[in-house]
């Protein structure tokens, strides 16, 4: 990835997030809208707890790379909020188009809300190792456990989409690091 401002890198890894969600849903269709919201948090928390326990093991036996395991977790969380914000059923019919369009839309959304948080606190995140974003995601996961326990009620804190935008912006932030650092070994 050569050099371009958070924004134009942000919208360069949901493309690749995006190509993915799309093709999956040609092999698998909507099989995911089974999965109850909680489930998605847990698909999320395996993706987040597995790149974790490669950085400190430092070896990994399946072929998977962390790359893929937070475009994941990125595809996971829009899956939440399709799930959250659409009241999404296994009996829904949705077609490619409606859930590509749904998919844009909250990226847009949660694009517009990492703006904002990285222009007041002035793009910390590129002083930040993967493993702390990491990190981060794996502590917005356990939050969305406690709201899912709670039964969504929160009383002075975000609720479960603010996090789940979170953990797609940390998984980008850690995308876009690991690309250039991908571009530095390239050279």
């Amino acid at each position: 990835m050569q050099k371009m401002d958070t924004s134009e890198q942000f919208d360069e890894v949901i493309k690749t997030c995006r190509n993915i969600f799309i093709k999956k849903m040609k092999d698998y269709g909507t099989s995911w809208y089974i999965l109850r919201t909680s489930s998605l948090t847990d698909q999320i928390f395996i993706k987040a707890n597995r790149i974790r326990n490669i950085q400190l093991v430092g070896e990994q036996m399946v072929d998977d790379d962390i790359t893929s395991e937070f475009i994941g977790i990125v595809n996971y969380a829009v899956m939440a909020l399709i799930k959250l914000r659409c009241q999404i059923t296994e009996t829904s019919t949705t077609t490619t188009d409606e859930l590509t369009a749904l998919y844009d839309r909250y990226l847009a959304e949660t694009k517009a809300l990492m703006m904002k948080k990285n222009h007041d606190y002035g793009e910390a995140w590129r002083q930040m190792r993967i493993s702390s974003l990491d990190d981060i995601i794996l502590m917005k996961i356990m939050r969305v456990k406690q709201i899912e326990d709670n039964d969504g009620k929160v009383l002075i804190s975000e609720g479960l989409d603010a996090n789940y935008m979170d953990m797609i912006n940390y998984a980008v932030f850690a995308l876009i690091k690991l690309f250039e650092t991908n571009v530095k070994k390239e050279k």
